[in-house]
């Protein structure tokens, strides 16, 4: 009886040492979080005041178009969605259905991914590269830098649907997988900003 009572206890103890330090990474990924937020201001504010600096260069309304930039964003949206659903998925201990979920989040990440590279390419091939002006100079500094994140992102739940695949929805994983989700609803805020400050008020005559 008494070894039942001290299993029972190093298992609650384990339990509860597990969820100090579960609650310790995610409070160590909402410092990462402040730390990018620093790093996105910067190159906002860096964007604003280069954002006039053309040199004779094309201006935001030569360059931008916004219906493709509209697909981007919905893309970028939709996946915040799909992996609200994957999290939801989790606390309900349905591993297959945050498989699925993560598997579509994946998906419109990449088309995201792929929609900006193709804008990047086309820009730099019609000669509009970031040594062109100051301002596109910014521009690709500040888009660029999202595109790094949202693809460590893209790397990142990779191997999350490794690690859930092989090992289930253990608390290790579940705690990643929230630091993800919180991540990657960061990268849309963000966006959200660029496409207001970039795309819609550089269109604007």
């Amino acid at each position: 009886m008494s070894a039942e009572i001290l299993h029972h206890q190093s298992a609650h103890a384990a339990e509860h040492e597990h969820h100090d330090a579960g609650g310790n990474s995610v409070f160590g990924f909402w410092i990462y979080l402040m730390s990018d937020c620093i790093l996105f201001a910067t190159l906002f504010a860096t964007y604003a005041v280069l954002s006039g600096s053309f040199a004779g260069g094309p201006t935001g309304r030569d360059i931008f178009e916004l219906p493709y930039v509209l697909v981007e964003t919905f893309c970028l949206l939709l996946s915040s969605v799909t992996y609200g659903f994957a999290m939801l998925a989790m606390h309900k201990g349905n591993q297959s259905g945050v498989m699925k979920w993560l598997a579509v989040t994946f998906l419109f990440g990449a088309a995201f991914i792929g929609m900006e590279i193709n804008e990047f390419s086309h820009l730099i091939a019609e000669g509009f590269g970031p040594d062109r002006s100051a301002f596109l100079s910014g521009f690709f500094a500040l888009i660029g830098t999202h595109g790094l994140h949202v693809f460590s992102g893209l790397v990142w739940m990779i191997v999350l649907m490794v690690q859930v695949s092989q090992n289930g929805l253990t608390a290790t994983n579940q705690t990643r997988l929230m630091c993800l989700s919180l991540f990657w609803h960061f990268l849309d805020i963000v966006w959200i900003c660029v496409f207001t400050v970039v795309y819609l008020m550089g269109v604007m005559p």
